[in-house]
């Protein structure tokens, strides 16, 4: 019995793999129904995507990312490209001629982010029958599901990019641990052009991946074809990425997005590492060298052709730096962020990176030891990017999957023997809430361990309960016409009702998002020139919003700290809203 249940798991692990993936779907869409139809988009970019969506599904071109609902008339272009667009867009399709736009618009925003979750599955999946065992793969799904900030990633309404770019880093660690070389530099070359055309965040992990291929290849001369397949499938697919999903404000020598700049990067590294794979010398120390020399040509043309990106990719001013984009709280350092938020983030990865470096050490003269090698290397690059940005964390999570399932498998043994099982259940619930990293979450619960102040608390709800339906869904009442609000409020505005607004926290938005912060920060009569400037007539508020917050610490005697006081401007003519609104509304006069 035992032995046929064995041959199952091993044959047909991608067909449980995706029966499993059914499962969670249907669990998460059943667990969060009521979200889907309050559409609760919680993040500014899943508002911004859905928006994007609905532009293509009305008649925008395929290359125009331009929003025209933010800072009207000209609108800003947004740096993203219509890949993701896809799935949400075809859902939508799908769905409507059953049950409407309104519903189908909801159901596709439920759905759509669980699809990445199937490739993500079935690529760690891969990763752990590899390097652990045939059949431990159902630890990857156990340990994903355990997860925090990366399974957020996934769940319905989270309709941005972050969870496809996941799934392409998942494929990524399955290709360079793929005992078929050519075929693993494919996937990896394939996963590393599908990111970029999303998006440059993982970046960093698609030059580790293409450094490690090239050093296996220095290593072993018989990992030629890997580099080959990798080195075709990165020029080849980041060419077709630019081809068919680059905006035309993404055809110039922007170094924020797969423009001109990385395309030509990348093609170039593509050729020069075909080039290499080629040529394979025999001799280890003539391939390092040429290595080197490629990497160097590569750093040299890159730094003469576009010394412009040579900084910071969102090239913003430093006045917006300092106000805005170094106060974003997933861009600051693990360690500044509070106790409850971070241990749960870090617990995973620090034990996925003992259970890979364990695994690695005890795989030293085993064919394994590459692989485990590369994901002990992913796993310490991810910890040490949490230093960095707090940004890291689901990645950093989702490259400890293999080591925690390591360490998991090392108890199977003794699980699987015949004495005490009755014990042995309890010590194995007990393993995995230890090995997954549970028990962070767990004690912050169960002790309340740096709970947020009340004043903080505050601040969340009032955020919370004006992003919502019923609170926007009354606007609607009034005459549509451009606000003058919060730049965090601005794109859950222009999605939830038929307003336009002024900004929203996009880097390529700077000048609208400064013009919000001096019209808040400023004197009254800056503020009322600024907003006239923009065509605003209507001034909306949400007090204690969180970013409200910053106006008044940073400009105490602002106008908007004074008319938070309930000092009155004779410009400004209170507009009524309905009983209970959240919001503040005023006549831009």
């Amino acid at each position: 019995m035992l032995r046929r249940a064995a041959q199952l798991l091993d044959r047909r692990w991608i067909r449980l793999t995706l029966y499993a993936w059914a499962v969670i779907m249907a669990w998460y869409l059943w667990k969060r129904w009521n979200a889907i139809q309050w559409l609760s988009l919680g993040d500014t970019d899943d508002n911004m995507r859905l928006m994007q969506v609905r532009g293509l599904l009305n008649g925008q071109g395929w290359f125009d990312l331009r929003n025209y609902r933010l800072n009207p008339p000209a609108g800003f272009d947004i740096h993203w490209s219509r890949l993701v667009d896809l799935p949400i867009a075809g859902l939508i399709v799908l769905l409507r001629p059953i049950v409407g736009v309104a519903q189908a618009e909801r159901l596709a925003c439920g759905i759509a982010p669980m699809l990445p979750m199937g490739v993500a599955l079935v690529a760690l999946g891969a990763t752990v029958r590899r390097l652990v065992a045939p059949l431990a793969w159902p630890l990857g799904i156990a340990l994903f599901l355990a997860t925090t900030v990366c399974l957020g990633m996934f769940m319905p309404d989270r309709i941005d990019h972050h969870g496809w770019q996941l799934a392409m880093l998942a494929v990524t660690v399955a290709g360079l641990c793929d005992p078929a070389r050519a075929r693993g530099g494919a996937l990896v070359g394939i996963a590393t052009a599908v990111s970029f055309t999303i998006g440059l965040e993982m970046l960093p992990y698609a030059a580790m991946a293409g450094a490690i291929i090239a050093l296996s290849w220095v290593w072993d001369a018989a990992e030629r074809p890997r580099l080959m397949a990798y080195a075709l499938a990165l020029g080849g697919g980041t060419a077709a990425g630019y081809a068919g999903f680059t905006s035309y404000a993404n055809r110039v020598l922007r170094c924020d997005a797969l423009t001109p700049v990385w395309l030509s990067t990348m093609v170039l590294a593509g050729a020069l590492l075909l080039a290499l794979a080629l040529w394979s010398p025999r001799h280890a120390g003539v391939r390092l060298a040429l290595t080197v020399a490629a990497g160097a040509a590569l750093a040299g043309f890159f730094a003469l052709a576009f010394p412009q990106c040579l900084g910071r990719p969102e090239q913003v001013s430093p006045e917006l730096y300092a106000t805005w984009l170094a106060n974003v709280r997933e861009a600051k350092p693990i360690y500044k962020h509070p106790l409850r938020v971070a241990l749960p983030i870090v617990t995973l990865p620090l034990i996925g990176l003992i259970g890979a470096m364990l695994a690695t050490w005890r795989a030293r003269f085993d064919r394994r030891v590459l692989g485990w090698a590369c994901v002990a290397l992913f796993g310490a690059f991810a910890a040490l990017m949490l230093l960095w940005q707090a940004r890291a964390g689901p990645a950093a999570q989702l490259l400890a999957i293999p080591g925690a399932a390591a360490l998991a498998w090392m108890l199977v043994p003794w699980l699987l023997a015949p004495r005490h099982r009755f014990v042995k259940g309890f010590a194995a619930v007990a393993a995995f809430v230890v090995l997954s990293g549970s028990f962070a979450q767990l004690a912050i619960d169960w002790f309340r361990i740096d709970a947020p102040k009340p004043y903080v608390q505050r601040v969340n709800r009032a955020t919370g309960r004006c992003l919502t339906i019923p609170a926007m869904a009354p606007l609607n009442r009034i005459p549509a016409q451009t606000m003058f609000t919060f730049v965090d409020l601005g794109p859950r505005l222009v999605t939830l009702t038929h307003h336009d607004a002024i900004a929203g926290p996009y880097h390529r938005n700077g000048d609208a998002i400064l013009d919000v912060h001096h019209a808040f920060e400023r004197s009254p009569d800056e503020a009322r020139a600024i907003m006239k400037r923009h065509g605003a007539t209507i001034l909306l508020l949400c007090p204690d919003m969180a970013e409200s917050t910053n106006y008044r610490a940073r400009a105490p005697a602002g106008f908007y700290s004074r008319l938070a006081k309930g000092e009155t401007f004779a410009w400004l003519t209170p507009v009524p809203l309905a009983k209970g609104s959240p919001f503040r509304a005023f006549r831009i006069e």
